[in-house]
């Protein structure tokens, strides 16, 4: 029987209008330029100040169109304040002008709509009511539109099955091909991503504390706060005693780190709870993996049930040794799942976990050509073999 095999083409990360970077999700892109706010009103602009700084971008402030045109012209977006637009007049038009004001939404006179006219703009949003709107914008603006990042999740059939190991090689080949990598540990009980890597004591923030995230979440400084780890970016946990992400914190930062463009992969356990659930339904592909034994095939029935009710391509991972009469393609059948491989034994994975070397570090071992021509096959164009 090969050790060696991988079936099946993937789906290719689908384009939604969110953030990428413009190297397409490659690494070590520099910062996105903000926005171009143009007010005299100090109130207006102190909201506006506060509402970039919750997108995570830094604005370049006018009275009036800058003398400079260019940078009217090249912003990502322009802000113009409601006492303003009089002095905007006559400005090169361009898309994603947006005037703002104070005030309760609907309730414009028709004068504003007509000066939004003059200026081009593309919208009227009225604070405070649309703050949250204009975050959007704002961190959209900033981030760059593009492709959200391909989105794997990796999920054990039965304890000790090996999904951290196959999420951190995973995570490892990616980083390897130059794309934009984020390695995000849903595990609370799992022990810790960044200790299987040897980062346990890299700087950076971990898990505890994003707990408190609602709503949008900036994908450039998450990606900046979290441990820098053998190229790549990793959420994990810290050695503290907290467990618990709420559904709302997990989904504001997974949502944020696709919004980058690139590769992400979330180890997750086999308990499906709400945060668990959140992090499913952002998945391009669910990878179970299954050992090939009749009881891991029983637990993993439970877990495929319930994962498949919100993953939206699930596919089984088999790893021998194999009890008598069963095979990896036996496995997926009973699992009705398509099979992603076979994942190979790699007989120096154990010996090299114990001497800190992380799992499928090699490029050339057995786990790392596993995990490039899986990523290989995901990343060709409309999940094409």
């Amino acid at each position: 029987m090969s050790t060696f095999r991988t079936f099946g083409g993937f789906r290719a990360a689908r384009s939604t209008g969110s953030s990428a970077t413009p190297d397409g999700g490659r690494a070590g892109g520099g910062h996105q330029a903000g926005p171009l706010i143009v007010t005299e009103d100090l109130a207006l602009l102190d909201d506006l100040l506060r509402l970039c700084a919750a997108a995570g971008a830094e604005p370049e402030v006018h009275h009036t169109v800058p003398d400079n045109r260019t940078s009217w012209a090249d912003a990502p977006l322009v802000l113009v304040g409601d006492d303003a637009a009089a002095r905007c007049r006559g400005a090169v038009r361009r898309p994603g002008v947006i005037l703002v004001g104070r005030g309760a939404e609907g309730r414009e006179d028709p004068e504003v709509w007509r000066r939004a006219v003059e200026i081009g703009a593309d919208c009227v949003l009225r604070l405070p009511d649309a703050e949250s709107r204009l975050v959007d914008r704002i961190a959209d603006a900033a981030e760059g539109a593009g492709k959200q990042a391909l989105t794997v999740g990796v999920i054990g059939g039965r304890g000790g099955a090996g999904a951290s190991t196959l999420a951190c090689a995973l995570a490892l080949a990616a980083a390897r091909t130059g794309r934009r990598t984020l390695l995000v540990d849903g595990d609370p009980l799992g022990g810790g991503l960044d200790v299987l890597l040897g980062g346990e004591r890299a700087e950076g923030r971990r898990w505890p504390d994003f707990a408190a995230s609602k709503g949008r979440v900036a994908g450039g400084a998450l990606e900046e706060s979290l441990p820098s780890v053998r190229g790549l970016r990793v959420l994990s946990w810290d050695r503290g005693d907290s467990v618990l992400v709420p559904p709302e914190a997990m989904r504001s930062v997974l949502a944020a780190a696709r919004r980058r463009g690139g590769i992400v992969v979330v180890d997750l356990p086999r308990r499906v709870d709400a945060a668990v659930t959140e992090a499913l339904a952002q998945l391009d592909l669910g990878l179970l993996v299954v050992p090939g034994e009749l009881r891991a095939v029983a637990a993993a029935q439970r877990v495929a049930a319930h994962a498949g009710r919100v993953v939206r391509d699930l596919r089984a991972v088999v790893r021998g040794p194999y009890a008598p009469g069963l095979d990896e393609q036996w496995v997926a059948d009973a699992l009705r799942l398509p099979l992603a491989g076979e994942l190979p034994h790699d007989p120096g994975l154990l010996a090299g976990l114990d001497g800190g070397a992380p799992p499928g570090g090699e490029a050339r071992g057995p786990l790392g050509r596993f995990c490039a021509e899986l990523w290989a096959r995901a990343l060709a164009p409309d999940g094409a073999s």
